[in-house]
């Protein structure tokens, strides 16, 4: 029997929109599938030190809102949404971003950021969280995903 794979885009970077993508990669790896997630574009927020911590939850546009358009654009909002995502995430165990990341490459979620999308943003690797394995082409990614399921988030 064949290796099951699936490889997940993450090009998205707020919170609601990270989530996802992990979550997937967490079910996968449970399933015993071959996993890996692509960082690109705002997904790169993810996995950059200096952001990883501070992801928003952007309300502005949303049609699930259950704020008003007026009240989400209003500054702050996305932070007070975020603060109560996680609250709440917290409280069905569910870990933060860094704390799954960890977790996923335990369990063995290869993790690569976007080469195209690093040098149109000026970060280099360091600028990443150390559960980044490589920085990489489109060209790698769909070699690595070759065979596999592609989703994206």
């Amino acid at each position: 029997m064949a290796e099951r794979k699936i490889a997940i885009i993450v090009a998205h970077g707020g919170l609601d929109q990270v989530y996802p993508g992990l979550i997937l990669a967490s079910g996968a790896r449970q399933a015993g599938i071959k996993t890996c997630l692509f960082f690109t574009f705002f997904g790169l927020d993810a996995v950059t030190e200096s952001k990883i911590d501070h992801l928003h939850v952007n309300l502005v546009g949303n049609p699930n809102s259950p704020l008003p358009t007026l009240l989400s654009a209003l500054p702050g909002m996305d932070t007070v949404a975020a603060f109560a995502m996680t609250k709440r995430m917290e409280s069905l165990n569910i870990p933060g971003p860094r704390e799954m990341m960890k977790d996923l490459d335990e369990a063995g979620v290869d993790m690569y950021g976007c080469l195209l999308a690093m040098e149109m943003f000026g970060m280099k690797k360091p600028d990443l969280i150390p559960q980044i394995r490589d920085i990489i082409t489109v060209a790698d990614f769909y070699a690595l995903a070759e065979g596999g399921q592609i989703i994206f988030t």
